[in-house]
């Protein structure tokens, strides 16, 4: 690990982080990209909103069976080789979709397919990822570490939408799953690029599943830790579905077109990029477990109003408030569990974390494109928003240690 002098947002002063900053900054603008085009594609294909769901789901559902073996794996291997690796099967799935476009030959189940496989490859890139960062800085600057790279994960959110609605107009979905595929490139490079300690492997007598226990004994073990395991996992079955059910609420709540429909997804990237942007600004003044709930607690409110709106301008403000107040949770989530975990658990840990973030997303999924087939995606957002509010009440009422933490 290189050492650097002192820097405001000390983490871009590491040249590994840098590299790894802006390369997956990169990456993440072809992501969105992908992400706006595909739910326009099978909205388009299905003219179903539970397959809009369902295709989301299937994008989350690898991570939901295979993520808590990949955490063991990851205690175990060299991070940097996973995550290339892991980077380099998700550029062929995007371009997969671009040529199955581009040929015409495009149908439900190769979409649903390749969705399963992503998922698949994503439960071994995330928990990756995430323990991945701490190797790249100093341990003090492990919160603007992970405040700046979800504020390049939202800066990305504003401008792959907004560039995939211009897109889709003018050349067609194809063009963005290309464009992802391309951009996939960028991190690779940046991880080949680094300077990195020689990896060194360490023998192991635990099995897989030893491993998994050790990691859960902890996790019970500790309020504060399941608390905020339990509180995402929440959040991502209620809450974080609004997104899978924007392209619904843009066609048939705001009656915009695609152009319209990225807007909103942008807004969701500038009020998330504006607010892990302060985070990593404010830096150690933040008191991080009152913030964490205050932001929970209004991502929730937010979602309620912004169900009730049929002003394209209003939502417009209302997902950019909800955007802030989203980035702030979770960036203090994963900040929290960073500082809490001990480093040899750190990959599983980690994995837990992406489990209920992301591998429980097709339950959050599924069940939100349901209720928006029977009762319409603005009572489905509504429904979300108030099992967060709740959920964040709760834990604030139950757990004084976490609410304490500064």
């Amino acid at each position: 690990m290189d050492q650097a002098p002192p820097f405001r947002l000390g983490a871009l002063s590491h040249r590994n982080f840098r590299l790894f900053f802006f390369g997956q900054g990169i990456s993440l603008i072809g992501t969105w990209m992908q992400s706006v085009a595909l739910g326009w594609l099978v909205l388009d294909i299905t003219n179903s909103p539970f397959a809009v769901g369902l295709n989301q789901a299937l994008r989350s559902f690898g991570v939901l069976l295979f993520t808590l073996y990949a955490g063991v794996v990851v205690d175990r291997v060299d991070k940097r080789q996973l995550i290339v690796w892991t980077q380099a099967l998700q550029m062929l799935e995007a371009l997969a979709l671009a040529a199955l476009v581009w040929t015409g030959r495009v149908t439900t189940w190769q979409v649903m397919l390749l969705a399963v496989l992503f998922g698949i490859v994503n439960a071994f890139d995330i928990p990756g990822r995430q323990a991945f960062i701490v190797e790249l800085v100093r341990r003090d600057d492990l919160m603007t570490a992970i405040a700046l790279n979800s504020s390049m994960f939202n800066a990305a959110r504003i401008v792959g939408p907004a560039v995939a609605g211009v897109l889709i107009g003018a050349a067609g979905v194809g063009m963005c799953f290309f464009l992802n595929g391309v951009s996939y490139l960028a991190v690779i490079a940046g991880l080949l690029a680094m300077r990195l300690p020689p990896f060194v492997r360490h023998p192991v007598r635990a099995t897989a599943w030893q491993g998994l226990a050790e990691a859960v004994r902890f996790i019970r073990g500790d309020a504060r830790v399941m608390a905020l395991v339990v509180l995402v996992a929440v959040f991502s079955v209620l809450g974080f579905p609004f997104l899978v059910l924007m392209p619904v609420v843009a066609r048939d709540v705001l009656h915009t077109d695609a152009r319209g429909y990225g807007l909103l997804m942008a807004a969701v990237g500038v009020g998330a990029m504006l607010g892990a942007l302060a985070l990593a600004i404010a830096g150690r003044r933040v008191h991080k477990g009152r913030a964490l709930l205050g932001g929970g607690a209004a991502f929730g409110a937010l979602l309620i109003l912004f169900a009730a709106v049929r002003s394209f301008g209003l939502a417009l403000a209302l997902l950019a408030l909800d955007g802030c107040a989203m980035i702030v949770t979770t960036a203090l989530a994963n900040t929290l569990l960073q500082t809490l975990v001990p480093d040899d658990l750190r990959g599983r840990v980690m994995a837990f974390y992406a489990f209920v973030f992301v591998g429980m997303a097709p339950l959050g999924a599924f069940q939100a494109g349901l209720v928006a087939e029977h009762a319409g995606a603005p009572f489905a957002t509504a429904l979300g928003g108030a099992g967060c509010l709740v959920a964040a009440a709760a834990a604030a009422w139950r757990v004084g240690e976490l609410r304490r933490m500064g």
